[in-house]
């Protein structure tokens, strides 16, 4: 990344997130490289959901529709129920997800080609529009202790997401490669969007697709579908599971060290110190606008351009330029 001028015309050298590339693959900086390393090469069982998205497009929504569907429609009651029971494959490593009470939804960021693949398991993708991803992503980096990007600024970070230099790689790498299998039958493709736009016709089709005895209880169930809609709504998530945080914030970090119940790939990031020092800050903020359209807020114009100009680029062929033209 080239030097640029701040808005005191003092010239200054990008900041750039706490990262590691670990064999071709950048992932977080207090991630484990081992522990990722196992993700690859995990081996899906039959009976495997995964949740398959980029970052911060729509990921911890659907993980929380999953959830309360396998729950009876119940929330998570903490946040290491939910960092436990929807483990990230990538930050917890093969053992623990093999390991995993089923039924229970594994959360990859991983593109298709060296995603763990199986025509027995199941996936989930959802997509969101590369303008807003951005957008989310960059706030998701900046307020994470961990990344050490506090005082990094969204300039900086486009530049990383629109090159495919940020934490799991690019964008485009990912939502291109998983689309090609959207008829796939165990593959779902759902947007982001769509999810604000209909929730409830979103929710019976992920239902549908776990298995009929969901689906029937979900039609069937008047109870039990408003539950599932509201326990994985914006607002309840944004109270609830950023509270869940502060609360995992503020046990003793010897405890959670020391809980073996607690993956690895967990304590690691306290192990390294990831958390926040403020007991009234989430240690992840999982949750923050959850809107359509932000990015018309931080793209300038030129940055509109460039995005509009790869996005056209690497979709050719395909029908997500038409998936996303009401919305960017």
């Amino acid at each position: 990344m080239s030097l640029k001028q701040n808005k005191d015309n003092k010239v200054r050298k990008p900041k750039i997130p706490f990262y590691q590339d670990v064999e071709g693959y950048r992932i977080p900086g207090l991630f484990s490289s081992e522990t990722y390393m196992s993700a690859l090469g995990y081996k899906p069982r039959p009976d495997d959901l995964f949740i398959v998205t980029y970052p911060k497009c729509g990921t911890t929504w659907v993980q929380n529709i999953v959830a309360c569907i396998f729950r009876d429609g119940k929330p998570f009651q903490s946040a290491l129920e939910f960092l436990t029971e929807t483990p990230f494959l990538e930050m917890t490593g093969a053992e623990t997800v093999e390991n995993t009470k089923r039924p229970c939804a594994i959360k990859t960021h991983l593109p298709f080609h060296v995603a763990p693949w199986s025509p027995a398991a199941k996936y989930i993708f959802v997509a969101r529009n590369p303008k807003d991803c951005c957008v989310s992503f960059y706030h998701f980096v900046k307020s994470m202790p961990g990344y050490r990007f506090e005082d990094g600024e969204f300039d900086d970070f486009f530049e990383l997401f629109i090159n495919g230099e940020t934490d799991f790689g690019d964008y485009f790498d990912i939502i291109v490669s998983w689309y090609k299998h959207i008829n796939d039958p165990n593959v779902l493709f759902l947007s982001y969007e769509q999810l604000k736009k209909d929730t409830k016709s979103c929710i019976l089709k992920i239902g549908e697709f776990l298995g009929s005895q969901y689906k029937e209880k979900l039609e069937q169930d008047e109870k039990f579908l408003e539950d599932v809609i509201l326990h994985s709504s914006f607002d309840f998530m944004n109270e609830h599971l950023n509270k869940h945080m502060i609360e995992l914030n503020k046990m003793p970090r010897d405890i959670i060290l020391n809980n073996s119940n607690i993956p690895s790939g967990i304590r690691n990031l306290f192990l390294h110190g990831s958390r926040t020092t403020k007991d009234d800050s989430p240690w992840i903020t999982y949750v923050r606008k959850g809107v359509v359209g932000d990015w018309r807020n931080y793209f300038s114009p030129s940055q509109n351009t460039r995005l509009e100009k790869k996005f056209k680029e690497r979709t050719a062929g395909t029908d997500l330029q038409d998936l996303w033209k009401d919305y960017m």
